[in-house]
């Protein structure tokens, strides 16, 4: 299978040479991984907010990004949270990967960065604010902080870069789907350098109430640490989370001629829909199957190239059942090594992907596997090696990384060693 119009004999090569990312266990990508191999939790007792009378009441919360430490006061006023945390994964990202604005051709420089919802924290506050006090009350700044496409664009503003911008949405592939469409965009010359990643930060009254009434939410408030428990038998839902990871992905042309240094290759990208429904995943993982193989595919591998798999692993009943079968299906049952980092951090939504791929990616650069936290019982129906507790050391040369989004989005990422 071919995307985005390329051939396989023309794709260019595709690099992460930078990576800018914000979790409740860290806020670099040397704290966020230094947190993930020794299993850190990020999870605890909600503090933007009285959870009082919720069903769940614990969060991953980023508790120690400052907005001020990137942007003035006025630029802050009109950025939402989300938008902050994305603009600041981008200016992390360039950083890292030693990229100079001031030398680059910045046409040539493009931002692909989603978010599943947008910001919800003023939504709730303008609509409260116009129920109580009617027409005419809303705060002029409500449209343009709440609609999801400002992320990216707000990114594009701080950094001054004019390439191709686009704001994806696709619920919980989000991330996954931001950085493939950016492979596809470097693949066929669009840009040379894409930002490529997802930011949420969604963690208000009406949104937790929202995804408690669906039955998908962790209530094991009295000891949060251990509340996201993916492929446990005794998991009783998700976490929410908050968070945003920015990669910086170039052709590998491009990356050669300014001398930087690749921390991966990003091979490939496949993407399905169940087409069944708009919450459950199809049950047999067929499709979720089919988005992996298209993925390797994609990459010009074979599935026993693949010597990690770094699960959607929500840590729901179902959602864990089905990328389990998905997973047998895809490896022919091998018992390839499987990882849930939601395990640590929580389901960050529309960042979820993008997080998840530079875990992906880290652990290939670093040899390392993130462990499953929290596992202590064996659901017989998710037998399979999730690199329980601790992390492990490896060699393999390539991995990859699943999302999977309400309505049956399916997106899998394929990575390799340099």
């Amino acid at each position: 299978m071919t995307l985005y119009y390329i051939t396989m004999e023309y794709k260019k090569t595709v690099v992460v040479t930078g990576i800018g990312v914000f979790t409740s266990i860290g806020c670099n990508r040397f704290d966020f991984w230094d947190s993930l191999i020794t299993g850190k939790s990020g999870v605890n007792r909600i503090q933007a907010f009285d959870s009082t009378g919720h069903m769940s009441q614990i969060a991953s919360e980023v508790l120690t990004y400052k907005p001020g430490d990137y942007f003035d006061r006025k630029e802050s006023r009109k950025m939402a949270r989300v938008s902050q945390l994305a603009s600041s994964a981008a200016i992390e990202a360039i950083k890292d990967a030693g990229l100079d604005l001031n030398i680059e051709d910045r046409t040539r420089i493009g931002c692909v960065i989603g978010s599943a919802a947008g910001d919800y924290t003023f939504l709730e506050e303008a609509a409260a604010r116009f129920v109580k006090m009617g027409p005419g009350s809303v705060n002029p700044l409500t449209v343009p902080r709440v609609i999801s496409n400002m992320p990216v664009c707000n990114a594009a503003i701080v950094l001054g870069i004019h390439g191709p911008n686009l704001g994806v949405s696709a619920a919980c592939t989000t991330g996954t789907h931001s950085i493939g469409i950016g492979l596809g965009l470097l693949r066929g010359g669009a840009a040379d350098v894409i930002l490529a990643g997802g930011a949420e930060s969604t963690i208000t009254p009406l949104v937790l109430d929202a995804y408690s009434s669906m039955g998908v939410l962790s209530s094991f408030n009295d000891n949060p640490s251990m509340a996201s428990r993916p492929f446990d038998l005794n998991r009783d839902g998700f976490v929410m989370g908050e968070g945003s990871c920015v990669l910086v992905l170039e052709t590998l042309e491009h990356a050669e001629k300014r001398g930087a240094k690749s921390i991966a290759i990003l091979k490939g990208f496949g993407m399905t829909a169940d087409a069944y429904g708009i919450a459950a995943p199809e049950p047999s993982g067929k499709w979720a199957a089919t988005a992996m193989e298209n993925a390797v595919k994609d990459a010009q591998l074979s599935m026993d190239d693949i010597g990690y798999v770094n699960a959607h692993g929500t840590s729901t009943k179902m959602n864990d059942k089905t990328e389990t079968l998905a997973i047998q299906k895809a490896f022919n049952n091998r018992n390839v090594p499987v990882s849930s980092i939601k395990s640590q951090i929580g389901h960050t939504l529309g960042a979820a992907g993008a997080i998840e791929a530079a875990a992906c990616v880290l652990a290939l650069h670093n040899g390392i596997l993130p462990p499953t936290i929290n596992y202590e019982t064996p659901d017989p129906e998710c037998p399979l090696d999730v690199i329980p507790n601790k992390a492990r050391a490896v060699k393999i040369s390539a991995a990859i990384s699943n999302s999977f989004g309400f309505g049956g989005q399916n997106g899998v990422l394929v990575f390799s060693k340099v």
